[in-house]
């Protein structure tokens, strides 16, 4: 079966296709590899539309063969980017293809292969709601302005990752506050790497596969940026390190040294910007409390 590309958005961490098929040569759903011998297949009798989600960037194939899977119009179907099923399809039908990164969706590689073999029915409950609305959706984007197609891709890869949570039976993101997976990874990396003086957003994105501007994108909507994030999750390491630095004697220079600040200068003035005094006098309050025979001082930052 031929296929003739009817529309493609390609966009950060998403790309999509809307796929004509015509013809009587074998269809092959868009991947960035090849159907090996032990791949499985998908197959459905009745012509529509047809939504697959192709998952990028996996590692390992899948443990075990997925069972081959049967498909109604309508579905909502994954699959492994890297090692695509075959395709048993009629001769006139229309796929929209979502390709999308595993860290995108919160997948890690032993839940692509749960995912694959349970396609979303039309006719679930989620399929009822999300199956008419990505399929339309797809079709607004790939011929939408630029940002506005932008804007519905972001949505696209938000209910894709709902849908995947629902598959897997976690909560809706996973994470609490309501986060996105790929944002919680992404702070848990930055929390791991406090202490290297060259964290930045260039080593963030690269780590994540993703671009240093779809990075600063995420942040945004965080209603921060990522250099304030890692200043401000470094100010509290330090500050929690200046209280036990009252027993263990160490200097205000190791202290902020050791969770990545290279200026001792630069580290006291937007300690102070943060939290209203000083390091110095952040750690002599400590010091008098714990002499007290109280806890620490437990000051909020500066202006919350």
């Amino acid at each position: 079966m031929t296929r003739s590309d009817a529309n493609t958005l390609g966009t950060e961490g998403l790309h999509i296709a809307v796929l004509d098929l015509d013809g009587t040569t074998t269809a092959e759903l868009p991947a960035e590899g090849r159907p090996g011998a032990e791949a499985y297949r998908l197959t459905a009798r009745a012509g529509g539309v047809y939504l697959f989600v192709g998952v990028r960037g996996t590692g390992v194939p899948p443990a075990g063969r997925v069972p081959d899977v049967s498909l109604d119009p309508g579905a909502i179907c994954f699959y492994d980017a890297n090692h695509p099923p075959l395709l048993d399809l009629p001769e006139r039908c229309r796929l929209k293809v979502f390709l999308v990164t595993r860290e995108e969706l919160g997948l890690e590689d032993g839940d692509i292969r749960r995912v694959a073999a349970a396609p979303v029915a039309r006719t679930s409950r989620l399929g009822t709601l999300l199956s008419p609305f990505l399929s339309e959706l797809a079709d607004t984007a790939v011929s939408a302005e630029p940002l506005v197609g932008e804007l519905l891709a972001r949505n696209a890869v938000n209910l894709l990752a709902t849908l995947v949570a629902e598959q897997l039976g976690r909560t809706a993101t996973g994470t609490p506050g309501g986060r996105s997976p790929l944002v919680a990874r992404i702070l848990r990396f930055i929390d791991e790497h406090l202490a290297d003086a060259d964290l930045s957003p260039e080593t963030i994105a690269g780590a994540h596969h993703i671009s240093v501007r779809y990075l600063h994108r995420l942040f945004q909507d965080e209603g921060t940026t990522v250099g304030r994030w890692i200043q401000r999750r470094r100010l509290e390491e330090c500050r929690r390190d200046l209280v036990l630095g009252v027993r263990n004697r160490r200097t205000i220079a190791s202290v902020a040294g050791r969770w990545g600040f290279l200026s001792a200068t630069h580290f006291s003035r937007v300690f102070r910007a943060a939290y209203g005094m000083s390091p110095s006098e952040w750690r002599d309050t400590a010091g008098r409390r714990t002499t007290d025979g109280r806890n620490g001082p437990g000051a909020r930052p500066h202006g919350r």
